[in-house]
């Protein structure tokens, strides 16, 4: 049986930045995942929110930014950048920092007390000293219970489609008020269905993104952080996790969290959605199928006939959802909620066990939601754990694998 030093499951953005600091703190590391792969699962013809630094994996500035990709490659990015663009970055990082990346799945993660075993999906197993879970947020999709009785073919989620024009021709109602949401009904009403939209708010929230920015120019920094996210000042709070850890968390840490992730869209998506029936301050209080089409009776009493539902009511982390983490050992995790507390590293309460990405969120603020989150978690990760290695002393772990300059 094959032992690593460290196993990180996942080669998404959050897995890619782990792998990118970790090995260049000279740390053995063996990635396992189909790289960029719920990325390739979204809808065709997206363009993303975050501007320019925050779409970058593992640094904004470096070898491995938006920037340095350009140089290298000769690309040319439209913004905001699509999502197309965005995934021939990704596929560039991941040559980078994990060109040896293990294609197979993890089925199952059990530890002895002495380390972790991985169970892949051809019948091998890993021995692991460390595992980073890097497993995105594809298993927490939430649907509201009042569809949880309709079959895939009249609802389902937005996560659930990459290709908007299956709906062409087709009366669908979107649920709700964020980014996914609106853009999702965007791209239906242009892929030719016929679309409406249902928002719980009275109003809808536009991101206005650059345009502070140009009005502040040079003094933007001040109160602007690369990671993108947050309003004005708020966003330099939640870029330093180290300090926003440390607020007290009913007073400040919940407040600032929602009003920095709070459901909204970004303002180009204004124009694209003119022609789309908006119903504000309307939620869905029953769906009932009639032959072929389904009955929404919301909440203002208008009763909506439509033939599809696609809830775009976002995602709710509950590791205990990764499929690979049976009962015995995440029944041994602190959490809150579906979040597992984590200490300094990442580190869970199982020793070793360490969680990046949103289910970090709860104990290192919302950036952990976002691709920008990875940069602080990787170097996070790489100075507990290369500390660690260099405490444990010479020969007491396996040979490093390729690092990343």
């Amino acid at each position: 049986m094959e032992a690593v030093n460290v196993a990180v499951l996942g080669a998404g953005p959050h897995g890619l930045a782990a792998t990118a600091h970790l090995r260049r703190a000279g740390v053995d590391v063996h990635v396992v995942g189909d790289p960029m792969s719920f990325w390739h699962t979204m809808p065709t013809g997206m363009l993303l929110r975050s501007n320019w630094t925050a779409t970058c994996i593992a640094e904004y500035q470096g070898q491995l930014s938006l920037d340095a990709y350009c140089t290298e490659t000769g690309a040319r990015f439209g913004k905001p950048i699509s999502l197309e663009r965005f995934l021939e970055y990704g596929a560039w990082v991941q040559r980078q920092v994990a060109p040896d990346v293990d294609r197979r799945a993890v089925e199952r993660l059990t530890t002895d007390g002495q380390g972790f075993r991985l169970h892949l999906n051809d019948g091998d197993s890993l021995r692991v000293r460390r595992v980073v879970v890097a497993a995105g947020i594809a298993p927490f999709a939430y649907r509201p219970p009042v569809s949880a009785d309709l079959p895939g073919e009249f609802a389902s989620h937005t996560g659930d489609h990459r290709e908007p024009a299956r709906f062409g021709g087709r009366r669908v109602l979107v649920v709700g008020g964020g980014q996914s949401a609106l853009e999702s009904a965007a791209l239906l009403h242009e892929a030719g269905a016929h679309v409406q939209i249902a928002v719980r708010k009275d109003h809808l929230t536009w991101l206005h993104g650059g345009r502070y920015h140009r009005m502040l120019g040079k003094w933007a920094p001040l109160v602007y952080a690369p990671t993108d996210v947050g309003p004005m000042g708020l966003s330099r709070l939640v870029a330093v996790p180290d300090l926003f850890r440390r607020l007290p968390r009913r007073v400040l840490q919940e407040p600032v969290a929602h009003r920095s992730i709070r459901p909204a869209g970004a303002a180009w998506l204004q124009p694209r959605l003119v022609d789309i029936p908006i119903h504000l301050a309307s939620t869905v209080h029953g769906l009932t199928v009639s032959g072929d089409e389904v009955h929404a009776q919301l909440s203002t009493g208008d009763d909506l006939a439509v033939d599809h539902v696609l809830f775009g009511t976002g995602y709710r982390v509950d590791v205990t959802r990764y499929p690979f983490l049976p009962p015995s050992l995440s029944n041994r995790l602190q959490r809150v909620g579906g979040y597992p507390v984590l200490r300094r590293g990442m580190e869970t309460s199982v020793p070793g066990l360490h969680i990046v990405g949103a289910p970090a969120a709860w104990s290192f603020g919302p950036i952990m939601r976002f691709v920008a989150g990875g940069w602080y978690a990787g170097q996070s990760l790489a100075q507990v754990i290369s500390s660690s290695d260099r405490r444990r002393g010479p020969g007491s772990t396996p040979r490093a694998v390729r690092q990343v300059a």
